[in-house]
């Protein structure tokens, strides 16, 4: 997706099922492919917008209306592109409320995590009255980790093993709850990687929602990653 790759990302989608739990990354990769007229991408983004309509969650609907515009079947979202990281988005978004928060540039899509901001003005790089130019900088306000909780409690319901199932939800009970869950996982590696696979998947698309509320979408992502 990075590379610009369209012909790489349709033959790693193939014509299998959509797997459920990573539809986000699989549709911003089919968003780079159909951009480069990718020979196949039309199928999957059509079945992917599908699925993700199905599926709903938070961001769901944004992307699907993206692949939509793309594939001429729907209207082009009036929000504006902006090539930010929606992972680095999404770890300012539910970080710890006491360090977390942050902005992202309007003018190269950057996420600047609040340490980076005080550090900029600890150091002289910034003068604290630059921040104030909302042409500039969308400022984002730390949601905390209630989101990340109720995606635990979401994925134990899909835990087939009961015996396993009820060993998680008696490790997310109090605090700790989140060292606990990965903790009680980890007995189980196959478990694990399906939990990082769907929590990446649900993050990913709550900053491509918050995005979309603020009046931007995330811009066709061709190119290494900035720094």
């Amino acid at each position: 997706m990075y590379r610009g790759d369209g012909a790489a990302v349709v033959a790693l989608v193939g014509d299998q099922l959509l797997p459920g739990d990573a539809l986000q990354w699989i549709g911003d990769g089919l968003v780079v492919a159909l951009a480069l007229q990718t020979q196949g991408a039309a199928d999957l983004a059509g079945a992917c917008a599908q699925a993700l309509r199905q599926r709903g969650w938070d961001g769901d609907d944004e992307l699907a209306d993206q692949l939509g515009a793309l594939l001429g079947t729907g209207p082009t979202p009036l929000l504006r592109p902006l090539p930010v990281d929606l992972e680095e988005l999404a770890g300012v978004l539910e970080g710890d409320p006491t360090f977390g928060g942050g902005r992202v540039d309007l003018l190269t899509g950057q996420v600047w995590p609040r340490a980076a901001i005080d550090y900029a003005r600890e150091t002289g790089e910034e003068d604290e009255n630059e921040s104030d130019d909302p042409d500039r900088w969308l400022w984002v306000h730390c949601e905390g980790s209630r989101a990340g909780y109720h995606d635990m409690v979401q994925f134990i319901g899909t835990v087939d093993d009961p015996h396993r199932a009820d060993r998680l939800g008696i490790a997310i009970e109090g605090r700790g709850a989140f060292r606990r869950f990965k903790e009680v996982l980890a007995r189980w590696p196959g478990e694990l990687d399906r939990w990082y696979r769907y929590a990446d998947d649900r993050q990913r698309g709550r900053a491509r929602a918050w995005l979309a509320d603020a009046g931007y979408r995330l811009a066709r992502p061709i190119g290494p990653p900035a720094g």
